[in-house]
């Protein structure tokens, strides 16, 4: 078996969930807008299948590949958890998260889009920069 088949079937699950939710819903599938509007009560059935589609995404994996991928973690978790808070918090503040900006709105030729998938793309790689000159 492909080492790559595992990957193209997360991206053409991916794909086909946020295409199907723009065409069904006219929704971006921002996974940050999403829980968002989730925590405030909002299009409860809605975004709550796609957050279960999320959460049961691992259970389809297991019966497709008879396993769970192979990982190590070495941070630590509380500075994982750290990161995940931040991460949340400039997704909110930059209107909207990688998965809204970096599947539907490059598809759709979105110029606030192109400019919040270079400045992830810039700082993601001045982090490992930084991160490896100091390690």
């Amino acid at each position: 078996m492909s080492p790559y088949l595992a990957s193209l079937a997360g991206g053409l699950l991916i794909g086909a969930s946020a295409v199907m939710l723009l065409i069904l819903n006219g929704r971006i599938a921002g996974i940050s807008g999403i829980v968002g509007r989730l925590a405030k009560g909002v299009g409860l059935t809605t975004n709550l299948a796609f957050v279960l589609g999320l959460l049961l995404g691992p259970m389809a994996y297991l019966s497709f590949f008879g396993g769970w991928p192979q990982i190590e973690i070495t941070t630590p978790w509380p500075l994982i958890a750290l990161a995940g808070l931040l991460v949340g918090f400039g997704s909110r503040m930059g209107s909207g998260c990688t998965s809204g900006h970096g599947v539907l709105g490059l598809a759709r030729l979105s110029p606030r889009s192109m400019a919040a998938v270079a400045t992830f793309l810039a700082t993601g790689i001045a982090a490992v920069a930084v991160l490896r000159s100091i390690g």
